[in-house]
């Protein structure tokens, strides 16, 4: 069969008898042989048995754990077409889950660099890794026993398979040294036998290493453990030690059994407390907590199309709904009156207010809170009525509660930022009860995957 088109999630789209079937890891031209592994009433589902003819624009993977980690699933696409088929997943989703009436949307905004993007990455200690078909079995047939050292793991959870960690031996997607830091921190380990996390029993002393970096190329790590052992401690230095690039380190002590580290306690090992990254004359303080645009470069083209959209005069009361570390409310405070940034995360806001005092912004308050508890007509009375409200919310998009009490306030202007377009448009159907969409740009933050960032100005209703 033939792959007809690419599919929301990134599968390839392809029709049995009127009924679709999606497949992934497929190119939009490649005919394939399929092994169904789903059927339902309105759809299937299949995996690719091999390829009978590739696509005349399927290009060779970059990466040599394609298909296997659950990351850049469309490196097999040029990067033309995957800004293409992101461009029309928007406008899909926000006339057909929505059913929106759009202006005409703007070209989307590709990546300047489409590797080594990334400013974190997060990496899974695994006593027991992935183990592929070919390296099972001894020459003879007999089934190959593992050395303990050899079943070691550290890299990225398989899709769909939580228990099972790929190796990872190269990683494109942040700059050098993150591959030999997180090789050496493998080494190291092995060498001093140090635990590797049991992820079906939940033992074991070392679970996650958590690399970060700057455009200006400083590091920061946060090793988190499942106890306090001193031998940790000695792993971070050594691993500083090695690696002069590398100006804060952190550990975090996670004796949880799932994967949350949030709100686990957390030890300043080395260097500084934290990292500094530059937006035009704005700095932000970024902990081994923060919230930060993995993408460095296109978080400051996503804000200079928030800046534009919002058209702020200087007399504005601003809302950021959302706000995280306070980044697109204070990339814009300078531009207003008064902005009021909302967050649940209260370690978040603690940073919100760190980086306002730093760079010497007065007129940023930042509250802690869940959003529909906190963004009432009381806060809105005693804060001042909104003449601009920013919303960056999760995935799961903003609640219905929440939604009301913006139609009620009834700002001037609402830039809604979304990294999930079928959420978006769901809230948006709410909010065009009393807006209309003016503009609607989509911005590429992570090349070779199937999602998208999508800024859309509402405005009021004449």
């Amino acid at each position: 069969m033939s792959i007809e088109a690419v599919a929301a999630e990134g599968n390839g789209l392809a029709h049995i008898d009127g009924k679709v079937l999606f497949v992934p890891k497929c190119v939009p031209g490649d005919v394939v042989d399929v092994v169904l592994t789903r059927s339902r009433k309105g759809f299937m589902q299949g995996n690719v048995l091999r390829i009978v003819e590739e696509s005349p624009i399927r290009q060779k993977p970059f990466c040599p754990h394609y298909g296997i980690c659950g990351g850049c699933t469309w490196q097999a696409l040029p990067y033309d077409k995957q800004l293409e088929f992101k461009q029309q997943q928007v406008i899909d989703q926000l006339t057909r889950i929505g059913h929106l009436t759009l202006p005409s949307i703007s070209p989307i905004l590709g990546s300047e660099r489409i590797i080594d993007y990334r400013n974190k990455l997060e990496y899974t200690f695994s006593d027991r890794r992935w183990l592929f078909a070919d390296e099972r079995l001894n020459p003879d047939g007999t089934e190959r026993q593992f050395t303990e050292e050899e079943l070691l793991g550290l890299g990225f959870h398989i899709p769909q398979m939580f228990s099972k960690v790929l190796d990872i031996k190269e990683c494109r997607l942040q700059k050098e040294p993150s591959n030999a830091i997180r090789l050496f921190a493998r080494k190291y380990a092995v060498e001093h036998k140090l635990g590797f996390f049991d992820l079906y029993n939940h033992t074991g002393l070392l679970r996650n290493l958590v690399i970060r970096c700057t455009e200006e190329g400083k590091f920061g790590i946060n090793l988190v453990i499942g106890k306090q052992m001193p031998e940790a401690e000695d792993m971070v230095k050594a691993i500083c030690r090695e690696f002069p690039q590398i100006s804060s380190a952190y550990i975090t002590i996670n004796s949880k059994a799932n994967d949350s580290y949030d709100s686990c306690p957390l030890f300043h090992i080395y260097g500084d407390k934290y990292l500094v990254e530059k937006m035009e004359d704005i700095t932000f303080r970024i902990g081994p907590k923060s919230f930060y645009q993995t993408n460095s470069l296109q978080a400051y083209r996503l804000y200079c199309v928030v800046r534009d959209f919002a058209e702020l005069k200087g007399d504005e009361t601003l809302y950021d709904l959302y706000t995280g570390t306070g980044t697109i409310a204070l990339f814009l405070a300078r531009n207003a009156k008064k902005v009021i940034g909302i967050e649940y995360v209260e370690e978040a806001v603690a940073d919100a207010r760190v980086n306002a005092k730093d760079n010497g912004i007065a007129n940023a308050e930042f509250f802690a809170g869940d959003m529909k508890d906190i963004l009432n007509k009381v806060f809105v009375k005693k804060h001042g009525e909104p003449d601009t409200i920013i919303l960056d919310p999760p995935r799961a998009g903003i609640h219905p509660s929440v939604a009301q009490v913006i139609l009620e306030a009834a700002p001037t202007r609402i830039v809604y930022v979304s990294c999930n377009p079928a959420s978006q448009a769901r809230d948006l159907e709410i909010l065009c009860q009393r807006y209309k969409i003016t503009r609607v740009q989509p911005v590429d933050m992570f090349p070779h995957t199937q999602h998208v960032e999508n800024v859309v100005l509402l405005t009021k209703n004449d």
